[in-house]
């Protein structure tokens, strides 16, 4: 029996409001289609080159969780738009937000895009190594990623794991290994997790190393089974407000970094907590150290283009995510 897809029941955005993403990610005109391109080949470089202005230009960041009084994260994707496109703020998200936004782009295009769940590694997270995580220990349902099929190719692509995610589509192939940016290598694995307990269960796992001698890292695993959007709701509660989740007592901002053709992603600009990086090619620099929330709120300006009001300044006092 073949089942009917009610689309009606996944949203999708006007030309109108297609037109204002393609400002927002400063999208050159000549990439400025309403539609999937024809061939397989064209429909591919497309998504790579949506994927690359997207993570570029629209952050990472988890910053409504500190500098705001409601404190609150939406997965409504008409909400999600006028926090990212319709705001004079260059705000962005995480996970969630950032993988909805650009799925219900690639939906309103013609893309055949669904999204599935993922686990993230303890040993990926950024406090990890103060932390003493060494992994491999999943955590449960936490990440969202969206799977595009082109042709007879599904491909992984995720534009919310901040610097270490993989920025461009990844066919789901076992063994897939291909290059990140700068000296960071990324990889897709299939097979079971450490914590599964029952054979012949097998997850996708996205592994990232950096640098000589190779040490593989796993990112996260995930499924190909499709998620709903109310599965998400229930995952962005957790993630937003409980105190295991370290998005309510860290604060992150990281977009990436293109080359000056605006065609490779060659390094990233990482905010977290009290302090901000540059990274380009194999070379790291540490740009500052906060010893002030003055000093943050002027750095999310100056380099994210993120003003913010007197109110959500005065929001974060008081809090475990306050400089002090």
């Amino acid at each position: 029996m073949v089942s009917h897809i009610d689309w009606s029941q996944r949203a999708s955005y006007s030309l109108e409001q297609m037109e204002r993403y393609y400002d927002r990610i400063h999208l050159p005109l000549r990439y400025r289609h309403s539609s999937v391109p024809k061939t397989d080949e064209a429909a591919l470089d497309h998504l790579r080159v949506l994927l690359h202005h997207q993570v570029a230009a629209v952050p990472f960041e988890n910053l409504s969780l500190h500098y705001s009084a409601h404190r609150s994260i939406s997965t409504d994707p008409f909400e999600i738009f006028e926090k990212v496109v319709g705001s004079k703020a260059e705000r962005g998200g995480y996970c969630m937000e950032n993988s909805c936004l650009f799925g219900t782009v690639l939906r309103s295009l013609g893309y055949q895009v669904y999204p599935v769940g993922g686990r993230v590694n303890e040993a990926a997270q950024p406090m990890s190594a103060s932390q003493n995580w060494k992994g491999p220990k999943f955590d449960g349902w936490n990440h969202m990623v969206n799977i595009v099929t082109i042709g007879r190719q599904r491909y992984l692509v995720d534009v919310g794991f901040g610097s270490n995610g993989p920025h461009q589509p990844v066919p789901l192939v076992e063994g897939h290994e291909f290059h990140n940016v700068g000296n960071q290598r990324g990889r897709l694995v299939h097979g079971p997790i450490a914590q599964h307990t029952r054979a012949g269960q097998s997850m996708w796992q996205y592994e990232f190393a950096n640098g000589e001698p190779t040490r593989w890292i796993s990112g996260y695993c995930f499924t190909e089974e499709e998620f709903l959007p109310e599965d998400f709701t229930i995952m962005n509660y957790f993630m937003s407000t409980h105190r295991e989740s370290w998005f309510t007592f860290h604060l992150v901002c990281v977009r990436m970094i293109l080359d000056e053709a605006g065609e490779r992603v060659i390094g990233d600009l990482t905010l977290f907590n009290d302090k901000l990086k540059r990274r380009v090619g194999t070379t790291s620099e540490l740009v500052a150290s906060f010893v002030s929330e003055e000093e943050r709120v002027a750095a999310l300006e100056t380099y994210f283009h993120i003003p913010l009001t007197a109110a959500d300044r005065e929001s974060i006092r008081h809090t475990i995510a306050e400089i002090l």
